[in-house]
């Protein structure tokens, strides 16, 4: 627009100071005198468009230093001529003023980038963090983090101010201060630590560090004390060596860690994100925990061996005590059986005994009532004797002896055919036999 603009008033200026000056001849004289000397273009410009064409030109010349356009994913900072300061925080077509204005990314990447491998979307490609864990183990760390720049105006122009540019803030502030924060990361773990699930511990711990400043620790040191023989009593064992390893501990003030400002916290930038991509131990470790693993391995294979043996020796006690317990159990039902048959014995045998006794008892009384009863009836005979009978007594007497016979004679069956032979008219007993038969057969026969 500025190149336009620059042309626009060359030709303008061209064409109001270059044209024809028609002043000294009259108009028609002078036009045919132009019209032979000047190219018929020429004509077509007057002072008047030519003026605007200058005045266009300048326009376009001046916008871009009084508008300029601003980007999504940008900010920008703002030097009046007069010295003051501006910043600029969304897009769109923005008033400068002629001041000078100074673009910044809102967000600035920051990754660790292999030889080989493409950073040009990358702001801030860097190497390999080397860190040292507190047990002495190197590693190398690969990660990568996204950092937006201060929100408020105020703390944005005093970055701007300070680092000028935004390769400056990235190459001398972002990038240090990564490499920084994530060796004192490992500084706080130990390698076997953080293989051994440490290693989520150690991530968050770097996010924390660089959001809200490093830790203040102190280190601890601990003594380990390594006997000959573990399987030998404890008097008897021998101190094979005595290890000694660190541990970090944070320091805490009213209850809450302690932090240490850095470069990030000090200018307000805000870290949007933070990854570990990985952690690659060095070499002589990984074999180390090769042969740790083969050995842990061969140890949990004897321990299973001696844990099941134990089992198996658990299992033979506890089915012998099993058989012990269902054997007593049995010997105890038995005795229970007998003392049971014996008690009841006991129990009828008191019972049948207080059952004679009781019979005992009863036959006694009624030998005795027996005895009262013929005692009394004696007595009563012999003084009925004695006094003889009163005439109520007597006819009461008759009266019972009377009923009583015609009772018994009641009881008497007495025939129902008789026949009387007759010595008179010479009839014989035979005869009369005969006749007693058929008067019999006579008289069953009326009945029926």
């Amino acid at each position: 627009m500025i190149f336009i603009g620059i042309l626009a008033l060359l030709f303008g200026l061209f064409m109001f100071f270059l044209r024809p000056n028609l002043a000294e001849t009259d108009e028609f004289e002078g036009e045919l005198r132009v019209r032979k000397k000047a190219p018929p273009f020429l004509l077509m410009f007057s002072k008047r468009i030519s003026l605007a064409i200058s005045t266009l030109g300048l326009i376009f010349i001046l916008l871009p230093y009084m508008f300029f356009w601003a980007e999504p994913g940008y900010q920008y900072f703002l030097v009046y001529p007069t010295g003051n300061t501006d910043v600029v925080m969304n897009q769109g077509i923005k008033f400068r003023g002629f001041a000078k204005v100074i673009s910044w990314q809102k967000y600035i990447d920051v990754k660790v980038v292999d030889s080989g491998e493409s950073s040009k979307e990358i702001e801030g490609a860097m190497k390999p963090i080397p860190i040292r864990f507190i047990d002495q183990v190197t590693a190398e760390v690969r990660l990568s983090g996204r950092f937006q720049l201060p929100t408020v105006p105020e703390d944005f122009i005093a970055l701007a101010i300070k680092y000028r540019s935004m390769e400056n803030l990235v190459q001398n502030t972002l990038i240090p201060t990564v490499r920084e924060q994530a060796i004192n990361t490992g500084y706080m773990y130990a390698a076997q630590d953080y293989i051994s699930g440490e290693a989520q511990s150690f991530r968050q711990t770097l996010d924390e560090q660089l959001k809200d400043g490093a830790y203040a620790v102190i280190k601890i040191e601990n003594r380990d004390t390594v006997y000959n023989d573990a399987i030998q009593e404890v008097d008897a064992r021998t101190i094979k060596e005595i290890r000694t390893r660190y541990t970090v501990e944070k320091v805490i003030e009213n209850g809450f860690p302690k932090r240490i400002p850095h470069e990030l916290t000090e200018n307000n930038i805000i870290v949007s994100q933070v990854i570990v991509d990985d952690v690659v131990l060095e070499p002589t470790f990984k074999k180390r925990l090769e042969a740790q693993r083969d050995e842990s391995a061969k140890r949990q294979i004897e321990q299973q061996k001696v844990e099941t043996a134990k089992a198996a020796q658990t299992r033979i006690i506890a089915e012998g005590e099993r058989d012990k317990a269902q054997e007593r159990v049995t010997q105890e039902k038995e005795q229970v059986k007998q003392l049971i048959a014996i008690e009841t014995k006991l129990k009828q045998e008191r019972t049948n005994k207080e059952l004679a006794a009781i019979a005992l008892e009863t036959e006694r009384l009624k030998a005795q009532q027996r005895k009262v009863t013929a005692d009394a009836k004696a007595y009563e005979n012999a003084k009925l004797v004695s006094a003889g009978l009163t005439p109520q007594e007597k006819a009461e007497w008759e009266y019972k002896t009377s009923v009583g016979v015609a009772t018994e004679l009641a009881k008497l069956k007495f025939p129902q055919t008789m026949i009387i032979a007759d010595d008179k008219k010479g009839g014989t007993p035979l005869e009369s036999l005969i006749g007693a038969a058929m008067a019999k057969q006579l008289t069953q026969g009326q009945k029926k």
